[in-house]
């Protein structure tokens, strides 16, 4: 078992990856000093699928499948279950799940009591390698990703590979894009690997897997320890995040997952950076060459450029009428830039739907 801490002014937690790990979960929360009542929230298909024992332990809440479920009517529905279980402010909030649940369970934990405990036990490798570390909480609003909610740190996280076994192969896949993300922004041997091992880490070889959720929580650990609460460097994490948050927005958050969205996103970003001539055709090439080998991305017949441009222009990287971009320079460095024409944009975000009507990747 890997040990990573998160250490920030007001709060400091672990983030425990091994397999097995969430198999001690009683343990881990008696040693981090967490208190009964417990609630775990979860998704049915989840709960069916992992999380049976769960239900003999402790009280659980199901909210529904997808990204849809991210909504104020989840937010409410739960409150009311909190409330009718009377959990306390000693309480915490345990959530089981990807990172809808993640977002769902950590929103609600920041606002239930002015704030409670939440534990974040992510089963999928997505929210492993990203969404459950660094306490971004909230849900979405119709015009966008994410438009509602709070930074509100867990006390501790619990990544299990061995849950991720079970996962489809498009979720698993979905992750793997969000992976490769951390390659791109800081960590070229990271990025060597996916361009070497991709077959080993899509037969999830327990310990290729195990190294790279350890690898990516470290990387975002040490990002968000920099920068809390997204004044400056945490923004390169939203890398691929621009674009495809606004795909997913214009797809009415159906038919695309949020990684295949971010491997669209990432194919944006770095043809955006050639075209302001900040990064070289070959980067460009090995960038897209290792977004198809992780597998192919969904189509996007449907998808309309009026759609997708709009839902950026309502995106929270907006500043003073300004769109910021993570834009790659090299394999492992990139930079943040308001400076990008927006018939760039037009014409880039025009180019990845024409390829996504031809199914982006290979066959």
């Amino acid at each position: 078992m890997q040990c990573i801490p998160v250490r920030l002014n007001r709060s400091s937690y672990d983030i425990l990856v091994g397999t097995g790990v969430s198999d001690d979960l009683e343990k881990h929360l008696s040693r981090a000093g967490l208190c009964e009542p417990f609630l775990v929230i979860s998704q049915p298909r989840i709960l069916k699928a992992v999380g049976k024992s769960l239900k003999k332990r402790f009280p659980v809440v199901s909210i529904p499948d997808g990204e849809r479920a991210k909504s104020l009517t989840t937010v409410s529905r739960l409150l009311d279950r909190m409330v009718q279980l009377k959990l306390t402010r000693q309480s915490t909030v345990i959530a089981f799940g990807g990172g809808v649940v993640g977002d769902v369970a950590g929103f609600v934990a920041s606002i239930y009591m002015r704030g409670i405990a939440v534990v974040q036990i992510p089963t999928t490798l997505l929210a492993q390698v990203d969404s459950s570390i660094g306490g971004k909480t909230g849900v979405n609003h119709r015009v966008a990703k994410n438009l509602i909610g709070t930074f509100y740190q867990p006390r501790l996280v619990l990544s299990d590979p061995l849950i991720l076994q079970m996962l489809p192969e498009r979720e698993y896949a979905s992750g793997l894009y969000e992976a490769l993300k951390y390659g791109v922004i800081g960590d070229p041997a990271l990025f060597e690997e996916f361009e070497r091992n991709t077959s080993m880490l899509k037969k999830r070889d327990p310990e290729a897997v195990e190294r790279l959720v350890a690898r990516c929580a470290a990387i975002k650990a040490e990002v968000v320890m920099s920068d809390e609460k997204e004044s400056d460097l945490r923004r390169i994490l939203n890398f691929g995040h621009t674009v495809g948050h606004a795909l997913e927005a214009a797809a009415l958050y159906r038919r695309i997952k949020h990684g295949e969205a971010v491997g669209y996103g990432m194919v944006a970003a770095a043809r955006i950076g050639r075209a302001l001539e900040k990064i070289n055709d070959w980067d460009v090439h090995r960038i897209e060459n290792a977004i198809s080998s992780i597998g192919r991305l969904p189509a996007l017949d449907g998808v309309s450029s009026k759609d997708v441009l709009g839902a950026i222009q309502h995106d929270k990287k907006v500043r003073n009428g300004a769109i910021h971009f993570v834009l790659p320079r090299t394999i492992g460095s990139v930079e943040i830039t308001a400076e990008v024409p927006f018939e760039i944009v037009r014409e880039v975000v025009k180019g990845i739907l024409n390829d996504g009507k031809r199914l982006f990747g290979p066959g």
